[in-house]
């Protein structure tokens, strides 16, 4: 059984649901925030597979998921901040203007 097709099956799985859920669910940060999240593991699970393949180093990786963890923090942050305005996570709530 070749493994390789597998993989790859499941990362474009992966990052068509995670694309499906962060289309389809816009009104709440949070849950845009999540299914970014879950595009960016599932990034890192491509170039982990990406990397093993072609016999390459993984500095790449922790290098990757530091700046993810970074995009994560902020995000949060931005959650934070946006209900202690607000009171509520949605989107529709917000004007363009005030940003």
């Amino acid at each position: 059984m070749n493994y390789g097709n597998l993989y790859f099956f499941s990362v474009g799985s992966m990052i068509l649901s995670g694309l499906f859920v962060f289309v389809s669910m816009r009104k709440h940060l949070l849950l845009t925030l999540l299914s970014l999240e879950f595009l960016v593991l599932s990034l890192y699970f491509m170039f982990f597979i990406f990397l093993g393949f072609f016999g390459m180093s993984y500095y790449f990786l922790l290098v990757f998921l530091t700046f993810s963890v970074c995009e994560g923090a902020m995000g949060l942050g931005v959650l934070v901040t946006l209900i202690r305005s607000y009171g509520n996570d949605n989107i529709s709530s917000l004007s363009v203007l005030s940003w």
